[in-house]
């Protein structure tokens, strides 16, 4: 199975983006199914049900969230009624959704798509994320009832996205690391079969701050205060990601490579 795994979707920049060159993207790397982190993908916090339906339309086949879920707040009750939408599986228990979601391919073939939130350095003190993934991958073993599982691990810490990727190595197809926006570059299949990066990019305006327009964060940092709100730059947007290839016996990963397409990034075409 070959899966795409587009990064944070940033803003008016990233969705445009994604309605203009996803089909495209996606009939040129011959992907059986796209997974796309919305997480910021309304004004950088959160994503509206309106927008999360753009990006299905414009043919994500599962969207992920984040630690900004349910910002906006027709979330709540959107992703109830849309199955093809994850939100963390150690947010809140009393949390509207689900924290993962199988889709299936064209073929029938089986993905299941999970999302756990790192506590290092985050925000608010999340559950354990490594007990709510041993659960859901005991639950799913890939090359079982389904052919693959992927893990959108979104934290800041690089660490603790590694010791992630290495908890679900051989349980998991793929563990990609989102929230911090920026490519990294240490795509490998670790030793027992995991395809991994530690963070997948941004589909957004590198021209930016993280994405958001520069004069107010430099501001921030130069001088300590706040003058405005941050707003997303509006660019011409590079979607950051990965496209990961498995085996369906086995459910393990042969092969993981960087996309990177358009805008300012060097880019990066997998054949």
């Amino acid at each position: 199975m070959r899966i795409l795994f587009l990064g944070d979707v940033m803003g008016r920049a990233g969705r445009r983006a994604i309605t203009e060159r996803l089909a495209p993207l996606r009939a040129r790397l011959k992907a059986d199914l796209v997974v796309v982190n919305a997480e910021n993908a309304s004004g950088g916090r959160g994503c509206t049900a309106g927008h999360a339906q753009l990006l299905l339309d414009a043919g994500a086949d599962c969207l992920t969230l984040g630690d900004h879920a349910f910002d906006q707040k027709d979330m709540l009750t959107f992703i109830e009624r849309e199955a093809r939408i994850v939100r963390p599986l150690n947010f809140a228990k009393e949390a509207p959704g689900r924290g993962s979601a199988i889709i299936a391919d064209a073929r029938g073939r089986k993905l299941l798509v999970t999302q756990a939130l790192g506590q290092v350095f985050m925000s608010r003190p999340y559950d354990d994320p490594f007990s709510a993934l041993d659960a859901v991958l005991r639950a799913h073993p890939p090359g079982g009832m389904v052919q693959a599982a992927l893990v959108d691990f979104h934290a800041e810490a690089t660490s603790e996205k590694m010791a992630a990727g290495h908890f679900c190595d051989g349980r998991a197809s793929a563990v990609v690391g989102t929230h911090t926006h920026v490519p990294t570059a240490d795509a490998q299949i670790l030793p027992r079969g995991t395809a991994y990066q530690s963070d997948a990019g941004m589909c957004g305006d590198y021209d930016s701050v993280i994405g958001m327009e520069k004069t107010e964060p430099l501001r921030r940092f130069i001088t300590g205060m706040t003058r405005d709100r941050f707003t997303p730059a509006e660019g011409d947007a590079t979607l950051s990601g990965v496209l990961i290839v498995t085996d369906d016996r086995s459910g393990l990963a042969t092969g993981i490579e960087p996309v990177r397409e358009g805008g300012r990034l060097a880019q990066a075409h997998p054949v």
